[in-house]
């Protein structure tokens, strides 16, 4: 069956149907962050509804055409970008193109608006597949990168320009993680198609405290030299300045005044961890801020078990998958004041809020003083975090999927109209 004809044929699937689904995303494993975490868990949860999962990403390692054929994951050559060791592509292979034709898609859902989302784009057009886009990165956050402080109100027109264009003129569904996300398209870039608010969810059963070993959490405990007397706060994120961790530095002085052994551990790397760590030893704080650098991401629930709260000044996020983490290792959220966070965490609820440095320091002191309280945010957390499974964020966007499958079923239909009442329109003239 040629594939042009397969679209007709594919359009008709019913949605109890598997689907044969296109994940195009500019960083994938091996590298190390949240949206890598995200992909790797979408991919799990849709392959065990049963659904055949296929990957694009850029080659993180070399400029190299790359397929892996039992994790369907294929990786066209990618160009170092200077930016934490990242990756992107402008180079699409002939033979690339063949094999995610042979593929026969359903639907592509796209992670990313730069060069391999440019990809995702052009295949989806040239083989009328049906687009999904996530919208992960408020970039009006991000300018200072490459402004420095220059232009940012014509800069800031061009990011609105740039992101409207990409998600509203080439997106069939667009997905944001939160409601400050969906302000964003709807209020200020008048966003006209739909929008899904689906929170991003994780696979939060790896950090239950019951599925966590209890003798990899004292190991770590005793690599970091702290002691169960030790009230650990943590930090896990990119060490740059839109996550503020600076805050965090300068109020863990202030702590360390009144109880010796509230300690800061900081996980992650970044362009600014010298910086930090300049200004934490500026601070004589070199026992008290405790940078770890990467950890392996099956490390990680060993963190957050040692932990007794995460904490986060970032005012830059979209969703915050940390948190959800932190809140599904029973470890209390302490969080800037910000939209971001507060679709997912409940003031006394399941943590705490703050938006200056000295209620920040006043919450932290308040549950080191009051065990019990902070003992009953563990457990609410844990139950928040219970409602961001990976297999709830699958089904939720497996709807989108159907939705723009159908979306384009209706559009092909429609083209196809439009062309035979165009040719009768010509004859009788």
């Amino acid at each position: 069956m040629q594939y042009k004809n397969r679209i007709a044929f594919s359009l008709k699937m019913k949605e109890d149907e598997k689907m044969r689904i296109g994940i195009f995303t500019e960083t994938y494993t091996p590298y190390i962050s949240g949206l890598v975490t995200s992909e790797v868990m979408l991919k799990h949860a849709l392959e065990k509804e049963g659904h055949e999962v296929y990957v694009v990403t850029a080659n993180l390692e070399s400029f190299k055409y790359e397929y892996d054929e039992r994790e369907r994951v294929l990786k066209i050559p990618g160009l170092p970008t200077g930016i934490y060791n990242a990756r992107l592509t402008s180079v699409y292979p002939v033979r690339a193109v063949k094999k995610i034709k042979s593929w026969n898609l359903d639907v592509i859902h796209s992670q990313t608006e730069f060069a391999v989302g440019t990809f995702a784009r052009l295949i989806a057009k040239q083989y009328n597949i049906p687009l999904v886009h996530t919208y992960h990165t408020m970039y009006e956050d991000y300018i200072h990168y490459i402004t420095k402080g220059y232009f940012q109100r014509s800069s800031k027109k061009l990011v609105e320009y740039f992101t409207k264009f990409y998600c509203d003129t080439t997106a069939t569904e667009l997905i944001v993680p939160t409601n400050k996300t969906y302000k964003l398209f709807k209020e200020k870039y008048r966003f006209e198609k739909n929008i899904h608010i689906i929170p991003t969810g994780i696979e939060v059963e790896r950090f239950y405290k019951e599925n966590v070993d209890e003798k990899g959490v004292n190991s770590l405990r005793k690599q970091l030299k702290m002691s169960k007397k030790d009230f650990s706060i943590l930090f896990v994120g990119r060490l740059a300045e839109e996550k503020n961790v600076e805050f965090l530095i300068r109020s863990e002085k202030e702590l360390m005044k009144k109880y010796k052994n509230i300690k800061l551990i900081i996980v992650g790397d970044g362009p600014d961890k010298e910086k930090y760590e300049q200004h934490a030893k500026e601070l004589g704080l070199e026992d008290h801020v405790i940078f770890t650098g990467k950890a392996a991401w099956e490390d990680m629930p060993f963190y957050y078990h040692v932990a007794d709260v995460f904490a986060t000044a970032s005012k830059t996020e979209t969703q915050g998958l940390t948190v959800i983490e932190a809140m599904a290792s029973n470890t209390v959220p302490v969080c800037m004041r910000d939209e971001a966070f507060q679709s997912m965490v409940t003031e006394d609820l399941n943590g705490l809020f703050f938006e200056t440095e000295k209620e920040y320091q006043e919450k932290i002191l308040y549950l080191y003083e009051n065990k019990k309280e902070l003992e009953k945010l563990n457990k609410q957390a844990r139950i928040q975090a219970e409602h961001y499974s990976s297999k709830n964020y699958a089904d939720r966007v497996i709807e989108v999927y159907q939705r723009a499958i159908k979306e384009k079923k209706e559009e092909y239909r429609f083209g196809i109209l439009s062309k035979i009442y165009k040719r009768i329109k010509e004859k009788f003239q």
